[in-house]
């Protein structure tokens, strides 16, 4: 299926997440174990990274000990040979040390790379997924900041601040119980020193959580901001507004930075306390081993070890705070990413799908009701369609602005699913058949034509996933789609077909564009076509010869057209009206135009306007 919508944008600050209490508060454990399933194929490397990152642990560890003996033994003895033994040791553990590190980081870092690409894939799938109505109420830019940021610092945290989190938990824990094999009161009161450290995490998680969601949704509204004066560059200049464009950007900028120097603040304060009680747990120590040596409870070679052992534990302990403070926001980021994960996709294929055998192309509406997905509660917008187009036969659907024909349009291809009825294709109901079949036998183009970054050819061929686009059959559907829709401009670009249009096509002319996008439809060839208004941005001559090719195209096709021009219901071969959310007659237009009171209303409205043009 070829679609064209655009999404509205909305300048809102606030984001769309789930509201506070509609489901449990998991713990940070259980919060990033959501992350296994995407993690499970790299683990056997995580594990021999975290395992090898603790032998270095372990290596730095056993310095201090073969210090111990040889301050207490070769060096006390002034045995030459043993010192020399004691020092290549010591040589040995360093670069045993040195090496494990750098094998853990060959270790993490690829697949750790591997799960960012798995889990922004996922997140893509997951947003094609998605209903419209999601992409509806979610800022482009909130999206956008999940899938580049937020899965960013995942991935930085399985490369990192994991794996030094668990070394340097295990290091201190380790170191600790060696401190105890000194002298038990050293060790005590190096521990006890360390509780501050705990309730200080705590005390942090529970103001810097608050900080780390808050700065990232601010973020996804500055990108927001960001994306919509880029799209809509072409208005602000128009108006003169950049000035206010950029004391919006100025404003929300200015809250993300008054958010960030609160994050700062509060790991400042958390480094300050990581730096400071090492360092007063040392001194604590450092008087209690001199008391020890001096009465004969600690040898030199003993105290002498303690201090190597309690700076290589400090900078295990200065990093808890940085190495905290990342898996914070860590979780905030597997929460927002899981966000969209948990939003739940409402339009589905069905356990138990049907298949049309023998396509003929007939569409019927059968007591059609609708209101929007956040519109709960309010009146139908729809409130009983009924209506049936035969095979091959064109409908055009004429009604006031606001009547629900654009939505009429978004149904049968389940970009919306109705509230109430039924669409059928061919007598099934198009909930009981595959979206992919679904879309391939429905074409829709919506007036608003949208085109990709993409050349000509990749737009067009868009929903021909059949073809090699560069086959001769390609080349083929191509040149003849082109010509339906009167774009033969498209072989004037520099480049031909080739040629890449720019984001949204906005290199091209609203015309151009228009007829790209009813070549598009026009290529993927479906048995049923349905068409909102897409020649409004035509002028008159081109819309005669597009109509003329058009119903070459419709002769074999069934089409829903949604016409606001007399020169498009003249296409028709019947009309409805749409007038209070019902079809209120049927018709051929010299019909309707002798029996319905609203539609000669409705035809004089569109020559009026017409005239005005």
């Amino acid at each position: 299926m070829t679609v064209f919508h655009a999404s509205p944008s909305s300048a809102d600050d606030h984001e769309p997440v789930p509201e506070p209490g509609t489901a449990p508060r998991l713990s940070t454990a259980r919060a990033l174990a959501r992350l296994f399933p995407f993690a499970r194929p790299a683990l056997p490397r995580l594990i021999g990274g975290a395992l090898v990152g603790l032998g270095a642990a372990v290596a730095s560890l056993l310095i201090p000990l073969v210090l111990q003996w040889a301050v207490d033994g070769p060096i006390t003895s002034g045995n030459r040979t043993q010192i020399l033994w004691a020092t290549l040791a010591v040589l040995a553990l360093g670069v045993v040390e040195a090496l494990m590190v750098f094998l853990r980081r060959r270790f993490v870092m690829t697949p750790a790379a591997g799960i960012e690409y798995r889990v922004r894939q996922a997140f893509y799938e997951r947003l094609q997924q998605l209903p419209v109505a999601f992409h509806d109420r979610w800022q482009s830019g909130q999206l956008l900041s999940r899938m580049m940021q937020d899965i960013g610092t995942i991935r930085r945290w399985l490369a990192f601040g994991l794996i030094l989190l668990l070394i340097n938990v295990l290091t201190i824990v380790i170191g600790s119980v060696l401190l105890f094999r000194w002298h038990w009161a050293l060790g005590a009161v190096f521990v006890a020193c360390s509780i501050p450290l705990w309730i200080l995490g705590y005390r942090f998680e529970q103001r810097y959580g608050v900080l780390s969601r808050r700065s990232q949704d601010q973020s996804g509204d500055l990108a927001t901001a960001v994306e919509e004066s880029v799209h809509g560059i072409r208005v602000l200049k128009a108006f003169g507004r950049g000035s206010h464009a950029l004391s919006q950007f100025t404003r929300r900028a200015e809250t993300l930075r008054k958010t960030e120097m609160r994050k700062a603040s509060e790991m400042g304060l958390l480094w300050f306390s990581h730096e400071l009680v090492p360092i007063l747990a040392l001194g604590a120590c450092f008087i209690t081993g001199v008391w020890l040596a001096v009465h004969g409870l600690l040898t030199v070679g003993e105290l002498f070890a303690f201090f190597a052992m309690a700076a290589a534990l400090q900078w295990p302990m200065s990093s808890l705070g940085y190495l905290y403070s990342l898996l914070i926001d860590t979780r905030t980021a597997t929460d927002r990413v899981f966000d969209v994960f948990d939003a739940p996709v409402t339009i589905t294929d069905p356990a138990t799908p049907r298949t049309i055998t023998e396509p003929r192309g007939e569409l019927a509406f059968r007591g059609v009701r609708f209101h929007y997905p956040d519109a709960a509660g309010a009146p139908d917008l729809l409130t009983g369609v009924d209506l049936v187009l035969r095979p091959g036969e064109t409908m055009a659907v004429v009604g006031t602005t606001g009547s629900g024909k654009t939505t009429l349009t978004t149904l049968p291809t389940r970009l919306f699913d109705v509230t109430g009825g039924a669409v059928e294709l061919d007598g099934v109901d198009v909930r009981e058949l595959r979206l992919e079949e679904l879309r391939r036998r429905i074409g829709v183009a919506f007036e608003e034509p949208i085109l990709f970054s993409a050349s000509v050819r990749e737009n067009v061929l868009l929903g021909r996933a059949d073809l090699d686009p560069m086959s001769p059959e390609a080349d083929a559907v191509l040149a003849e789609a082109l010509d339906v829709a009167q774009a033969g401009f498209a072989t004037e670009l520099p480049d031909g077909v080739d040629t890449e249009v720019g984001e949204e096509g906005l290199s091209l002319s609203g015309g151009q564009r228009q007829r790209l996008a009813l070549a598009r439809v026009v290529a993927a060839a479906p048995d049923v076509l349905v068409l909102d208004d897409p020649l409004s941005a035509l002028d008159v001559d081109t819309e005669a010869l597009v109509e003329a090719a058009l119903r070459r195209v419709l002769a074999n096709t069934t089409a829903l057209i949604v016409a606001h021009r007399p020169s498009t219901v003249a296409m028709a071969d019947r009309v409805a009206v749409l007038w209070d959310g019902r079809i209120e007659a049927v018709g051929t237009h010299a019909e309707l135009l002798r029996e319905n009171e609203h539609y000669r209303y409705l035809i004089a409205t569109i020559d009026q306007t017409e005239d005005r043009a």
